[in-house]
């Protein structure tokens, strides 16, 4: 290896040069000082608790029924009041996380490893491959996102998972291009022809180079991605092709609640404002970050 070629690998900023854990301490401290952040950092974490122990944030049983408390309004023993059985609508909203997050994270996990093998064969292979991906991708971009989702699940059935797999389906395109244009910037940088020139293989370099720099605006996508993707599944929910009830699924709460928007608005109205909330929260996160790239 030369002495040009060693220069030219050092030519790698410092910064992406440190481990994982060191970027990520680097980025959140002073980004935790920041009210908005915080917040926002908060109310993500309460509904990831929310999905794994939903338990722990609340005492009620989500599907126990109690005809002579029906329609109450929020108070301090139920804080988002009750459905039209008696039910706890919090414990119903915090237990339906376990579905809304679960649907969501599989929806992204299937558009990241759709869009990143897509736009890393694209990236890497350019040519006629590489036109003919885009032209799927374009077509696929040119649907809309609800719409193509929709035809999915009609086409495989309904439940959490096969709405998942079709919002999932209907995000890859953003994935694809965003990963094909980082590869394209990337690949053509000093220090990753230097690890060329060095005798790297391509799959070395792929792994040690490129991913790792190519990887800041896919992460806030699928930051950003995530948020839509709530709000994706509880769309489809709403409209009857999520989860069967008496699961308690976000999408599904408020569209039970729709009978009763004059009688008892907070039905519908509470856990939609805790879905906005947390699909705000997610949405502000990723700008946050998308703003550090810059």
């Amino acid at each position: 290896m030369t002495t040009l070629t060693r220069k030219l690998i050092r030519s790698e900023p410092l910064w992406r040069r440190r481990s994982p854990l060191q970027r990520t301490t680097a980025i959140l401290l002073p980004l935790l000082r920041r009210p908005g952040f915080s917040l926002a950092v908060l109310v993500v974490l309460f509904s990831l608790v929310a999905a794994v122990t939903p338990q722990l944030l609340s005492s009620f049983d989500p599907y126990a029924t109690a005809p002579a408390a029906k329609l109450s309004a929020p108070n301090l023993t139920h804080w988002f009041g009750t459905d039209e059985l008696g039910r706890d609508l919090f414990t119903r909203v915090v237990y339906g996380a376990s579905l809304s997050v679960l649907a969501a994270s599989l929806a992204v996990g299937i558009a990241l490893v759709g869009g990143l093998g897509l736009g890393i064969l694209s990236g890497f292979a350019g040519g006629r491959l590489d036109a003919v991906i885009m032209r799927f991708v374009d077509v696929l971009l040119a649907l809309p996102g609800l719409l193509l989702a929709l035809a999915i699940v009609t086409a495989i059935g309904f439940g959490t998972v096969p709405v998942a797999i079709a919002v999932g389906i209907g995000i890859i395109p953003g994935f694809a291009r965003t990963t094909r244009a980082e590869v394209l910037r990337v690949k053509t940088l000093p220090y990753v022809e230097a690890a060329r020139l060095g005798g790297a293989s391509w799959g070395r370099t792929l792994l040690r180079h490129i991913l790792p720099n190519a990887w800041g605006p896919v992460a806030v996508l699928a930051t950003l991605d995530f948020g839509a993707a709530i709000l994706a599944t509880a769309g489809l929910s709403f409209l009857g092709f999520g989860a069967a009830p008496p699961a308690a699924e976000w999408g599904t709460l408020i569209a039970n609640g729709r009978h009763f928007l004059i009688t008892a608005p907070w039905v519908s109205l509470l856990p939609g404002l805790f879905l906005v909330a947390v699909v705000f929260s997610l949405n502000h996160i990723a700008r946050t970050f998308e703003e550090i790239q810059r």
